[in-house]
């Protein structure tokens, strides 16, 4: 721990529920840039329990601060002893590659959750080893929390969610997801960043696809879907069809739910954000 003392730099901390939330900067030796990410400690945590820890993975244009300005999850969370830690969505700074069209779909902002391997993302775009290796390793040495993980996100957070936990079930309790980008091998925002951070290579693709990993896995990680049928996103891009297939053709735990009326927004997130804490509090107490 005192090894990595020197590596976060506290930007702000306000008390929340009792406990805290608090922001940090840090190097990322993955990404090779200077990160923010933010992190909510319930009020276990400040009397000397090691509380477990949900990973949440935000969508486009986002960056640490939306889930948890937007949510409200930092009341149950602190009822349930669960700390929440949020990263960014890709790499910042500006030696860190855009795209020349400045899309809200590729570049800054959306990182997709894969590790890059083209020119000229491959040197930063690293955000998968980031959410799997670095960012746990930093929160495990510096907080008082416990190797208990789980994750979730929100549409290409959900993406990342999911395909992170089906590669890595040791390394989780559950994961959820809310309008999830089902299967990114066949819609146009993951057919446009797969092409440009992973080449033309489909095998290297299929890494990266939830309802591929889910059809193909023998995990039986809990997993639990939201769903609004309002979504504009719906049919073109989400597709949570294919991954309810998937689920199907494993056998996999797979809940889905579709909530008529409800849309894209972190409104949607905000109505269900208890039944996924509560979700992956009973997983995490296993």
């Amino acid at each position: 721990m005192s090894e990595l003392a020197n590596e976060l730099e506290n930007v702000s901390a306000n008390k929340c529920f009792g406990g805290w939330h608090k922001q940090y900067r840090h190097f990322s030796r993955t990404l090779g840039c200077t990160m923010r990410f933010a992190v909510y400690l319930p009020p276990q945590a400040m009397v000397g329990e090691n509380v477990p820890v949900l990973y949440w993975l935000s969508g486009l244009t986002c960056t640490d601060e939306n889930f948890m300005q937007k949510a409200g999850a930092q009341r149950m969370a602190a009822e349930l002893g669960l700390a929440i830690v949020a990263p960014d969505t890709s790499p910042r700074g500006d030696e860190v590659p855009d795209d020349p069209a400045q899309a809200y779909d590729l570049g800054l902002g959306a990182g997709f959750y894969v590790n890059a391997s083209e020119a000229p993302w491959s040197r930063h775009y690293q955000m998968y080893d980031y959410v799997v290796k670095e960012l746990p390793e930093l929160i495990e040495a510096h907080f008082p929390v416990s190797d208990r993980r789980a994750i979730s996100g929100h549409s290409m957070g959900g993406h990342g969610a999911l395909t992170i936990a089906l590669r890595n079930p040791e390394r989780y309790r559950s994961v959820s997801a809310f309008s999830p980008i089902s299967h990114p091998v066949d819609c146009p925002w993951g057919q446009k960043a797969f092409r440009a951070y992973l080449g033309d290579d489909q095998a290297l693709w299929r890494e990266y696809d939830a309802s591929l990993l889910m059809a193909d896995t023998r995990a039986t990680l809990p997993a639990l879907v939201d769903q609004g049928m309002d979504d504009a996103f719906l049919d073109r891009e989400l597709k949570p069809e294919t991954l309810e297939a998937a689920a199907r053709a494993s056998g996999y735990p797979l809940t889905l739910r579709r909530h008529e009326g409800y849309d894209h927004s972190y409104y949607f997130i905000a109505s269900f954000i208890g039944d996924h804490l509560q979700f992956h509090s009973r997983q995490l107490a296993q």
